[in-house]
């Protein structure tokens, strides 16, 4: 059984940056294509980036630039560096396995002043 496990969250200013961390146990990790979601209040659940098992990567168009997903298959993590940080990407963050129902229980960001 897979799990996943996010950290990483916070309170941050904006323009200010976090990195979000997904580790995970209970499978082949270097196999699987990982994303980040996120789920803002009051809205749907978005795709914000994704990273093969070969390490390409995709990202929404609201994040491109300032986004970078990356993995360390030798440590089972997946990141998320999110840097120029805005009000609007206050969200809970979720790790995924991509295209199952695996997920992390979410990481709360918030950008406020």
């Amino acid at each position: 059984q897979v799990q996943l496990v996010e950290s990483g969250g916070g309170l941050v200013q904006p323009g200010g940056s976090l990195r979000l961390s997904c580790a995970a146990s209970g499978g082949v990790f270097s196999i699987y294509n990982m994303a980040w979601y996120r789920r803002a209040p009051g809205k749907e659940r978005e795709l914000v980036a994704h990273i093969s098992r070969g390490s390409s990567t995709t990202y929404a168009d609201s994040v491109k630039g300032r986004f970078t997903i990356s993995r360390d298959n030798a440590k089972n993590t997946v990141y998320l560096q999110m840097n120029s940080l805005r009000p609007e990407d206050t969200a809970v963050y979720y790790c995924n396995v991509h295209s199952t129902t695996i997920w992390g229980q979410g990481t709360q960001v918030t950008v406020s002043s």
